[in-house]
């Protein structure tokens, strides 16, 4: 099994690691980005971390980054004590309370955690309303979806997770309960899933054409373990769920998170951290597929950080997406590096901010 899980290298291993890549420089330094996925967990004391200082850290590398999307992950900052449906909310509290001020950088101020996409446990049912009214209280204005992780497969691959999300979750009638509850308060869905439930994600697509469903990490096609040898049939069945997703105008896509290992690249097993020209290399397809389907209005670049971390910097993730893009129309990248963030996660003031900055306001 050539497979650990997406994190095999611990922060303090990833951080030696990353300081021998070679001298990076910025590519379009003024082209306004919005990170559509990242996390903040852990501490110093923990095997992995990633906090407000290294996020900064990422954010602070040239780039014009004017804001991000906080989804949820690792059950960071939950409540420690209380109903269990209700410790999520403290996820949301101390991301609120951690970005009341946007972060300064060289490049100009962003708004990290301008919108929140929180952890409920839709399996609850009808009771998920009582924490989506938590949430929303605890966002201090600032929540637009839930995420509930359903990526999971039977075999090798699904056993590396401790704590796998439940088999075909997403077809759950208590789970499709109180997915149904979404509509009601405006909120949208991230679905994290692998290539072989893109049928189940489909299908609630379509039991729900109300609600807006963002798929994360450009539908999850899995290249490890006993999906190494299956490649171009995974690409095939990959390629063909995406197409079909991308024919649900509720659906949209987050084109990113290819720096998972799950994804069987391999640049974590490398000496070195992979290039810009390597990560766009390696990505072309995916990413043009993404586009090809869904159009680029309706999908957006994530980092994905720090699980992405793994493959390369952050730094050289966001020139790998420019290097992709390069000869595509000013409206095209505009839509992928910020505006589809922006209208998925209803950030007005952001979209308004990167017109201003792209001329695209005038």
């Amino acid at each position: 099994m050539d497979y650990r899980g997406n994190q095999p290298k611990n922060t303090r291993e990833l951080a030696e690691w990353l300081a021998r890549e070679e001298s990076v420089t910025v590519i379009e330094p003024t082209l306004p980005i919005v990170d559509a996925h990242h996390h903040l967990f852990g501490s110093v004391d923990d095997k992995h971390f990633y906090r407000m200082d290294d996020l900064q850290q990422d954010v602070n590398s040239g780039h014009r980054f004017i804001g991000t999307v906080y989804v949820e992950g690792y059950e960071a900052g939950w409540r420690q004590s209380g109903p269990q449906a209700l410790r999520p909310v403290g996820e949301v509290e101390r991301i609120v309370g951690l970005t009341a001020e946007p972060m300064a950088t060289v490049a100009g101020p962003s708004q990290v955690a301008a919108g929140i996409v929180c952890h409920v446990d839709l399996t609850l049912g009808d009771a998920a309303t009582e924490v989506m009214l938590a949430q929303q209280t605890a966002s201090a204005g600032r929540l637009r979806g839930v995420r509930q992780r359903a990526a999971t497969v039977e075999g090798p691959v699904g056993r590396v997770n401790a704590s796998p999300p439940k088999l075909h979750l997403l077809t759950d009638p208590q789970f499709r309960r109180g997915f149904a509850q979404l509509d009601e308060f405006g909120l949208s869905f991230d679905a994290w899933v692998f290539h072989p439930q893109l049928g189940e994600l489909i299908g609630l697509a379509d039991a729900f054409p109300n609600t807006t469903i963002i798929v994360n990490h450009v539908a999850g096609p899995v290249g490890v373990g006993e999906f190494r040898s299956r490649r171009a049939e995974v690409l095939r069945q990959w390629k063909e769920g995406v197409f079909a997703l991308a024919a649900r105008p509720n659906v949209q896509m987050k084109v990113g998170g290819m720096g998972m290992a799950v994804y069987g690249f391999g640049f974590e097993q490398r000496d070195r951290p992979a290039t810009a020209a390597e990560l766009a290399q390696a990505w072309k397809p995916y990413v043009e597929t993404c586009v090809e389907a869904f159009g680029a209005n309706r999908c957006m670049f994530e980092s994905n950080f720090p699980v992405d971390k793994q493959s390369g910097s952050y730094c050289e993730l966001w020139n790998a997406f420019k290097l992709l893009t390069q000869g595509w129309s000013q409206a095209e990248r505009s839509d992928l590096f910020y505006r589809t963030a922006c209208r998925a996660y209803r950030l007005p003031e952001l979209e308004q901010l990167g017109h201003a900055l792209t001329g695209l306001g005038r």
